[in-house]
C-alpha cells in the first residue's frame, strides 16, 4: 500500500526548497503540475487527501491549493448517481484535474446537438484549469433552464486562457480565467443534473469549504515552521532580554506557543469536518436536511477559526524574527500573502452568521455556491 504521507513529504521537500524563488517569479505552475504527476501522488485516495493537501499547502500554498482542489473534484463526481462517469474521471490517474463553475459569473450555455452539447460563456475564475488535462464543468441549459456538470478536455477546441492571474498572493495557482466558444461535449461525459434543492448534491460545495480550510491550516503550518527555523537559528534577541538566544527569549516562546496551540486546535475542528463530510456523503439517499445542516456548520466553524488562526500566525511570526526576516530573499511575507488572498474567496463573516443561526434558532444554512 502506498505511503501517501511519506510521499506527500517528499514532494513538500522539493517544493520548499525553492518557494520563494518559484513565487518571485510567478510563472504559470506547469513544472509544479508535472511533479504532482510525476510522484505519483495525483492518484491519492480519499482517506489520504486531507492530509496530503495540508503538507503541500505547508510548503507551498498555490501547490496546495491545485491539489486540494484536484481531490475535490474527483469526490464531488461520486455525489452525481452516475458511477460509471465518476470512474472514468480516475481511468488515468497522471490526469491533474481542475473545475471551472464560479457562481458569482454568469452561467456558462450549453446548447444541445445530435450527439451531446455545444458550450459557450466565460468564468472570471478556474484555478488551475489552464494546466490542467481535464476540468469538471457546470453549465445552464439554453432549452430548459437545467443544470448539468459536465467533463471536458482542458485543451478541447474554443477554449481559451486570458492569462489574467497576477495576484498578490496564490500566484502558482493559475486562477485566472477561461473562455468557451462552441466548445463540444459529448453526451457520455456529462456527469448529471444539479437540481438547485437536493441535499446529496449540495455537498459540493462543503467540500469546496473544508478544502479551503485544509490549505489555510497548512499555510499556517509552513509558515510556523519556517519561522522557527529562522528564530533558532538567525533571530537576535533583545538587548534588553537578558538572554544569550531568541529561543529561549520568554515572551518569543510565549508567542509561538500561543500560535502552536491555536494550530492545533484548528487542525483538530478540520478533522472534525472532515470526518462529518465523510459521513453526510456516506449516507447517499438517506441523507437528511439536519445532518446536512449539522455537517455545514461543523465545516463552517473550522473555517471561521482557520481563517483567524491563518492570518494570524503569517501576520506574527515576523514579531518573532525581528526586522532582518522581512528581506526579500527569505520571502516569508508570501505565507501572508496567500493567506490573505485566499482568505477572502468568500466572506467569512457569513459561514460566522450561519454558525450562530444554527446554534440560536436551528436555522439550516441555504443551499448556495458557498454554502
Amino acid at each position: 500500500m502506498t505511503d501517501w504521507i511519506g510521499l506527500a513529504e517528499e514532494v513538500a521537500a522539493q517544493l520548499k526548497a525553492d518557494a520563494a524563488e518559484r513565487d518571485r517569479a510567478n510563472r504559470p505552475p506547469t513544472a509544479e503540475v508535472d511533479l504532482l504527476r510525476s510522484s505519483g501522488l495525483l492518484a491519492a485516495d480519499e482517506a489520504a487527501a486531507d492530509a496530503v493537501t495540508r503538507i503541500i499547502s505547508a510548503a507551498d500554498a498555490s501547490i496546495g491549493h491545485l491539489i486540494g482542489y484536484h481531490y475535490l473534484h474527483l469526490w464531488r463526481a461520486r455525489l452525481f448517481d452516475n458511477p460509471a462517469a465518476a470512474e472514468r474521471m480516475r481511468a488515468d490517474a497522471n490526469w491533474f484535474w481542475a473545475g471551472v463553475s464560479n457562481p458569482l459569473d454568469a452561467a456558462l450555455e450549453l446548447t444541445p446537438t445530435s450527439d451531446g452539447f455545444v458550450v459557450n460563456g466565460r468564468k472570471t475564475f478556474a484555478t488551475g484549469a489552464s494546466v490542467a488535462d481535464r476540468l469538471v464543468v457546470s453549465a445552464t441549459r439554453v432549452d430548459t433552464d437545467e443544470k448539468l456538470t459536465f467533463t471536458v478536455d482542458a485543451k478541447a477546441s474554443g477554449i481559451s486562457y486570458p492569462s489574467d492571474w497576477d495576484n498578490t498572493g496564490q500566484r502558482l495557482t493559475a486562477s485566472g480565467g477561461i473562455v468557451f466558444d462552441d466548445v463540444a461535449v459529448d453526451s457520455q461525459d456529462v456527469l448529471g443534473a444539479q437540481p438547485a434543492d437536493s441535499i446529496r448534491l449540495s455537498l459540493a460545495a462543503l467540500g469546496f469549504q473544508l478544502a479551503l480550510t485544509q490549505i489555510y491550516v497548512g499555510i499556517a503550518a509552513g509558515a510556523l515552521a519556517e519561522a522557527a527555523e529562522y528564530t533558532r537559528g538567525q533571530a537576535r534577541p533583545w538587548f534588553l532580554s537578558g538572554v544569550d538566544s531568541a529561543s529561549t527569549d520568554p515572551y518569543i516562546l510565549a508567542g509561538y506557543g500561543e500560535l502552536v496551540a491555536s494550530l492545533e486546535a484548528a487542525g483538530t475542528l478540520a478533522d472534525r469536518a472532515a470526518e462529518s463530510l465523510r459521513q453526510s456523503a456516506a449516507a447517499g439517499a438517506e441523507l437528511t436536511a439536519e445532518q446536512r445542516a449539522g455537517t455545514a456548520v461543523t465545516i463552517s466553524s473550522a473555517k471561521v477559526f482557520a481563517t483567524r488562526v491563518v492570518n494570524e500566525t503569517t501576520s506574527k511570526v515576523f514579531e518573532f524574527m525581528g526586522a532582518r526576516a522581512t528581506a526579500t530573499k527569505f520571502g516569508y511575507d508570501r505565507f501572508w500573502r496567500n493567506a490573505r488572498t485566499l482568505t477572502l474567496h468568500d466572506p467569512v463573516v457569513y459561514k460566522a452568521r450561519e454558525v450562530g443561526a444554527y446554534f440560536l434558532t436551528g436555522e439550516h444554512p441555504p443551499f448556495t455556491g458557498y454554502s
